[in-house]
């Protein structure tokens, strides 16, 4: 059975396109989080936006783990600053460690256990059948990235702050959320909502004349 897109009337399509970009314009990523609760509904219902991303072939080659547990997300926090400390120390390069300098960001990684929730994305680089017969799965990183892009969407109009990290090299993400041999860490996303005292650097983004392009 086929779907049919319904099709908005013009008025209602400008009226939601200018509230998203207004909306959207808001988001910052946060590194500061509050303990207090979130609505679980609201992370499951954004993990569902981001897992209607279109993806190669309709693989939908993506695992996300919501981690709840505060001992996991210690133990998550606790190998992320181990590598961490190795690529602030030079692994990063110098001209990397510049760029980040402005952004004032370190090994010390306080929001993997201050925010309530995080979310874990893995790319499944393949099919694993339960047999053990596996099958390849095609355009991957743009398939997850599409995804993780419509997750912090959802997640900032539900009223949410994230952050996407990505501490590298990132294998022990599967090693203590003991994933298969299929998946591999795409990012680790604290969520939550932002501490009274945060604050975030005045980061002006590019005006639209400068990333459109009208042929």
């Amino acid at each position: 059975m086929s779907y049919r897109p319904r099709r908005i009337p013009e008025a209602e399509g400008l009226a939601t396109a200018a509230w998203l970009r207004r909306r959207m314009d808001e988001r910052r990523s946060v590194r500061r989080f509050s303990a207090e609760p979130v609505p679980e509904q609201i992370i499951r219902d954004a993990i569902a936006v981001a897992s209607s991303a279109p993806s190669g072939a309709h693989q939908q080659p993506w695992t996300f783990v919501l981690v709840k547990d505060a001992d996991v997300r210690r133990r998550i926090r606790e190998a992320a600053e181990t590598e961490e400390r190795v690529s602030y120390a030079g692994r990063l390069g110098e001209e990397w460690l510049n760029a980040l300098r402005p952004l004032g960001t370190d090994e010390h990684k306080p929001h993997l256990t201050d925010a309530p929730y995080l979310i874990v994305v893995f790319q499944q680089r393949f099919y694993l059948a339960a047999d053990g017969t596996t099958r390849k799965h095609y355009y991957v990183d743009e398939s997850v990235g599409i995804a993780v892009g419509m997750l912090i969407s959802a997640l900032h109009l539900s009223g949410l702050a994230a952050l996407v990290h990505t501490p590298s090299p990132m294998r022990f993400l599967s090693e203590v959320l003991r994933r298969p041999r299929n998946e591999k860490a795409f990012a680790v996303i604290p969520v939550g909502y932002p501490a009274e005292d945060c604050q975030v650097p005045d980061l002006v983004r590019k005006p639209l004349g400068q990333v459109l392009v009208v042929v």
